[in-house]
């Protein structure tokens, strides 16, 4: 499978080399820090209102105190399709003061 040649396909092809199929649904987790813990919270609760991702999930970074939410999205992750996805989450989470740190894909056990 050809992925293009970007962050994303490169980590698209990292995953089909590690046996994931990507041609089924999969839980994609969308990674968005936050400097402090009220902006955090906040677009959690955005965000989970929001129906393409209601599951998120906050937590703070024992070693460098950045807070972090944690935006769980069910889709086939196809690679448009994903950056597509990050910059709406990405553009919901600079109005909170937060930016994006990547995504990923649980293996399967």
């Amino acid at each position: 499978m050809q992925f293009p040649d970007d962050d994303n396909g490169q980590l698209l092809n990292e995953i089909a080399e590690a046996g994931v199929d990507l041609s089924q649904l999969h839980n994609v987790d969308f990674f968005i820090l936050f400097e402090q813990k009220p902006q955090a919270e906040k677009f959690a609760h955005a965000i989970a209102e929001d129906e393409l991702a209601p599951d998120t999930e906050l937590q703070q970074c024992p070693d460098t105190g950045v807070w972090e939410v944690v935006t769980t999205v069910k889709m086939v992750p196809v690679h448009e399709l994903l950056g597509q996805t990050e910059q709406y989450i990405e553009s919901i989470a600079n109005t909170h003061e937060g930016y994006g740190d990547g995504w990923g894909i649980m293996a399967p056990e």
